[in-house]
């Protein structure tokens, strides 16, 4: 296909673009917030002939790479520059004036962007990067997931950085080499674009951990991938992290409540009850992990009791497994079914968030606190508790139609038992 035909069909997504000759030898790599805008603009007219004059005559062929991001097309666009080497990229790769990412080869690595007059043997080097600021933000945001220290030379004592879970603490050992080379790996793996590698090695790692019984390490690990995963999604993250940071503060949360499990009863006169449980992951639907349960135990009208036997069947049910729990669970009512969900938890030996949002108010309770936290109706926070209710109400009332229209309670392949 003629090239320029071909860019009207890229995507208008985010992404790398690799321009081909006759051969088939890539000759140049670039990135952009638009595939197809970008490159379509490659092939219009010009009054004077110029660098890209030349580069679009020898265009032969286009292939793109889609990326959820712009931060993630700057580090895959700067790791294939230096895979392919290509000629219409020289003046990007031999430009000292651009910043590169630093890594030293010292028994604890640092990490910076620099523009080094020349490259030191044995470090190793990422880029150039045309964008400065982008650059400094993506490597901040990866110091957050995996932390490293950007100090020079050691402190005699921890700084700021550690205190604020930006950095493990190597200065002091309260880091061995061995975790921390994992985590100047991993960010090596980010910045060569092998973000696929790095999920396959963490998820062992995660499941390792969790078999092993070691909860917290495994914790750790799910977060560094949820945290991943915001990265590359871009600015709806964003949002999500300023609901979660503000519901956080307000309930006094252990940590950010990533993964929520909201929980709701549907039911018409005690028949054919149903339960529901939906899944929002950085605050989006992760509609792979929902879950519906038809009401085996309960027999007449009793919300509190079939709350209690849904919380009881889901949390049974990965305790056994040994998966990983949410960071906060949600239960669709207000002061008697919070304390049914709470008391089955405590049952099971299980230590999960919980919170209950009543509909009248939109208060929220808390187990063991007897007034509950009002936030404002345009708090951030609330915002997000609303959407996980509401989309658990759906989901509910989805499934007990179904039943009722059917009027058979044929067991389903995503029931929980």
């Amino acid at each position: 296909m003629d090239p320029k035909e071909k860019a009207k069909g890229l995507p208008l997504t985010s992404g790398v673009y690799l321009m081909k000759d006759k051969d088939g030898a890539v000759i140049y790599v670039g990135k952009a917030v638009s595939l197809r805008k970008r490159v379509q603009s490659y092939f219009r007219q010009r009054k004077t002939m110029s660098k890209t004059d030349l580069l679009v005559e020898n265009i032969a062929d286009i292939d793109y790479i889609d990326t959820d991001s712009e931060a993630e097309a700057l580090i895959l666009e700067a790791s294939l520059v230096k895979k392919y080497d290509p000629k219409f990229n020289v003046e990007l790769r031999d430009d000292k004036s651009f910043p590169l990412i630093q890594i030293t080869a010292e028994e604890f690595p640092r990490i910076s962007v620099e523009r080094p007059h020349q490259r030191i043997a044995g470090y190793t080097y990422y880029g150039p990067y045309i964008n400065p600021k982008l650059i400094r933000e993506a490597l901040a945001l990866l110091r957050k997931i995996f932390h490293f220290r950007t100090c020079d030379p050691f402190p005699e004592k921890e700084c700021l950085d550690f205190h604020i879970g930006l950095c493990e603490a190597p200065c002091i050992k309260k880091i061995g080499k061995r975790e921390y080379m994992k985590n100047i790996r991993n960010v090596k793996l980010i910045l060569e674009g092998r973000k696929d590698d790095l999920y396959k090695r963490l998820h062992k790692e995660m499941e390792a951990h969790a078999k092993a019984q070691r909860y917290e390490d495994a914790a750790k690990i799910r977060d560094q991938l949820r945290a991943i995963g915001a990265l590359y999604s871009g600015t709806r993250d964003v949002n999500y992290y300023k609901e979660a940071e503000q519901l956080q503060r307000a309930l006094n949360l252990p940590r950010l409540p990533n993964r929520i499990e909201t929980f709701d009863i549907s039911n018409i006169m005690g028949n054919q009850a149903v339960g529901s449980m939906v899944s929002f992951l950085n605050g989006r639907p992760d509609k792979n992990n929902y879950r519906r349960f038809k009401i085996k135990e309960v027999e007449g009208i009793d919300d509190f009791k079939m709350i209690a036997e849904v919380v009881r069947r889901r949390y049974r049910r990965l305790k056994n497994e040994g998966k990983m729990f949410p960071d906060l669970i949600v239960i669709d009512g207000g002061k008697g079914q919070l304390s049914a969900a709470h008391q089955e938890l405590i049952k099971l030996g299980v230590q999960i968030p919980l919170v209950s949002l009543a509909k009248r108010e939109e208060e929220v309770f808390l187990p063991n606190k007897r007034n509950p936290v009002k936030l404002s109706l345009d708090s951030l926070g609330l915002k997000l508790l609303q959407r996980t209710r509401d989309e658990a109400h759906r989901f509910a009332v989805k499934y007990h139609r179904h039943l009722r229209d059917k009027n058979v309670f044929a067991r389903k392949p995503k029931e929980d038992s």
